[in-house]
């Protein structure tokens, strides 16, 4: 049996229109993805209530990230994001444990281009939580989701 999936007034969803934003939070010890709705957060699962890979590969002893590890836990989660919203995910928010240098923000974005997603902002853990003015630990995830949207409004992707 074939579902066609609509909007609400009725027309087709569009999947080669913009995707969603989502946050993705990459500063603890499993990483997770978020979505924010009216600047309302809700932390995405997977059907078996996991919410993302470990994030101790993600980089080496010396705290560089890895691109293809990234890369991997990057598109794992946009899979769980696209499977549990039934649209596309095109953009996103990272969150990293500390501030990145040029070297690292350029490994991560590597990473999420590969991935086939847009980073539109990198923000630390107290940054994101700061604009979602939740406490840890859903703090950050949520900070992200809601920037990923706001910068969803701002680049006129609503």
């Amino acid at each position: 049996m074939l579902f066609q999936i609509e909007e609400p007034d009725g027309s087709p969803l569009d999947a080669e229109g913009p995707g969603v934003a989502v946050g993705i939070d990459l500063s603890g010890a499993r990483a997770g993805v978020a979505v924010a709705i009216g600047g309302n957060a809700e932390a995405l699962v997977s059907p078996d209530g996991a919410s993302g890979p470990e994030t101790s590969s993600l980089r080496d002893a010396a705290g560089a990230y890895l691109e293809e590890p990234c890369t991997k836990a990057l598109q794992a989660l946009r899979g769980l994001a696209e499977r549990a919203l039934s649209r596309p995910v095109t953009h996103v928010v990272l969150v990293v444990p500390v501030a990145l240098g040029s070297a690292g923000g350029a490994t991560l974005t590597a990473a999420a281009t590969a991935s086939g997603l847009v980073v539109t902002r990198v923000l630390t853990p107290a940054e994101a939580a700061g604009l979602a003015g939740v406490a840890a630990p859903l703090g950050a995830l949520y900070g992200a989701a809601i920037a990923a949207e706001d910068d969803s409004f701002a680049l006129g992707r609503s």
